[in-house]
């Protein structure tokens, strides 16, 4: 049998996660951390560029990252889109939910531009679905997907100061509190990305030992 070389060994225990999000690097992380793997993300590849989210669902922009960034760094590579469905707005913001104030809009001003088309909603009318689509890819071009979501409501106003994106206008019902609301540890059992990883963890082995 073939003895890898030290480098070789080194590239293959390497995870890379397809961002440059600090909130959701810290939540991939914290749930996949247990995994014997060492996780980079694409700061360490400052000459790739952003890989641009042009698909109709999560999953088909999921899946394109996942194989361009295996690809371009030769690693097994974890990629996501995810973002917030809203009922009264006909599935809106959807895969635009990080472009939904414009591509350099901060986390604040999406929230409140949300808030804005929902003004006039009333309470019991408000129901949004977070969804999050998790690829996996190795250079070779085996690939899986799963999604996970999580069910809320669009509060009236935003509260909590932990999380990212819409999780401070994004009310859980089962808990009282929006998600940012939520300390770390409830939301990397109940979001959405959570759900995903969750299963995701279940197929990583067989691209480990591949």
């Amino acid at each position: 049998m073939e003895t890898l070389k030290p480098e070789e060994s080194r590239i293959l225990r390497e995870v890379v996660i397809a961002t440059r999000n600090p909130g959701k690097l810290r939540e991939i992380e914290g749930i996949l951390a247990p995994l014997p793997v060492e996780f980079l993300s694409l700061k360490d590849f400052p000459e790739i560029r952003e890989v641009v989210e042009e698909r109709s669902t999560f999953a088909e922009n999921a899946e394109m990252k996942a194989r361009t960034i295996a690809r371009l760094t030769g690693r097994l590579a974890i990629a996501d889109d995810s973002g917030l469905a809203v009922e009264a707005l006909k599935g809106r913001p959807g895969v635009f939910s990080s472009r939904y104030a414009g591509e350099k809009a901060t986390d604040q001003e999406r929230c409140q531009k949300l808030l804005n088309e929902m003004a006039a909603v009333p309470e019991g009318r408000r129901q949004a679905t977070f969804v999050c689509a998790m690829a996996v890819a190795n250079p070779a071009g085996k690939m899986r997907v799963v999604q996970g979501e999580c069910q809320g409501q669009i509060s009236f106003a935003p509260r909590g100061k932990h999380g990212f994106g819409y999780d401070p206008i994004f009310f859980v019902p089962e808990f009282g509190k929006t998600m940012a609301e939520l300390e770390p540890e409830v939301k990397n059992h109940i979001s959405h990305r959570a759900r995903a990883l969750e299963k995701l963890k279940l197929i990583l082995p067989e691209f480990l030992s591949s």
